[in-house]
């Protein structure tokens, strides 16, 4: 269990790391945006591996206590919730130049950026990444399971927080603009009518190839963490 605390720490305090931006600033100044982001990304991907792997070691240790159990009703819910962050945060990964990106942070964005998923939310897919994670936050009360999935959804979400910050600090008044209509909470700016969404293009190939990924990992679940999320336990072998 040690280790999997080391390693959701580690991973955790990079990106808080990351998200001091005078920090930020003195190192990329030193070796450049392009490298740090090929560093950042690098080195994240490795604790990410890191963490994965102490996880597992964690979840089928005797030190792996049930620190709570909220039902079967909130793990049956799994399909519908689950299905909700493919279909926000796949589409996020597939926009080629969002200015929410990493790669984009420096690019002015324009009323053409508030397009498909974008008018949902200007961070589909740290959002896709948040209702994941806090699904299996509150799906599974282990131990190990709290501190992964719990370390994920407080770096997801807080990422979002953090990205406005840095994008309105560096873009100043095009990210003003761009923010007036765009949310961060998804739906948010839909509701209040500060966008007019194109259902079309959100609903185009990007949606599809969310919705294909979510049967994937829905009919492999079992195979790879050998635990069915559908309600009756129901394997597909």
């Amino acid at each position: 269990m040690m280790m999997l605390w080391a390693s959701a720490a580690t991973f955790l305090g990079i990106h808080l790391f990351s998200a001091r931006m005078r920090l930020r600033d003195l190192v990329t100044n030193a070796i450049g945006e392009t490298i740090y982001i090929v560093v950042f990304s690098l080195v994240s991907a490795a604790v990410l591996v890191w963490l994965w792997f102490a996880y597992n070691a964690a979840r089928v240790s005797a030190e792996n206590r049930v620190l709570y159990d909220l039902g079967s009703r909130v793990r049956d819910a799994a399909l519908p919730i689950v299905l909700l962050a493919f279909l926000i945060g796949v589409p996020g990964l597939l926009l080629r130049k969002s200015p929410t990106r990493i790669g984009y942070q420096n690019t002015a964005p324009s009323p053409n950026s508030v397009m498909g998923i974008i008018a949902i939310t200007r961070h589909p897919f740290l959002w896709g990444f948040t209702i994941w994670s806090g699904f299996h936050l509150a799906a599974n009360g282990d131990e190990a399971s709290v501190i992964l999935f719990g370390s994920l959804f407080l770096l997801s979400l807080f990422g979002t927080v953090s990205i406005d910050a840095k994008r309105k600090r560096k873009l100043g008044a095009d990210w003003d603009a761009f923010a007036a209509h765009t949310s961060n909470i998804p739906f948010a700016a839909i509701l209040a009518g500060r966008v007019k969404p194109n259902w079309r293009e959100i609903f185009g190939w990007p949606m599809a190839v969310a919705f294909l990924l979510f049967l994937l990992f829905l009919f492999g679940h079992a195979r790879m963490t050998g635990i069915s999320p559908f309600p009756d336990g129901w394997r597909f072998s």
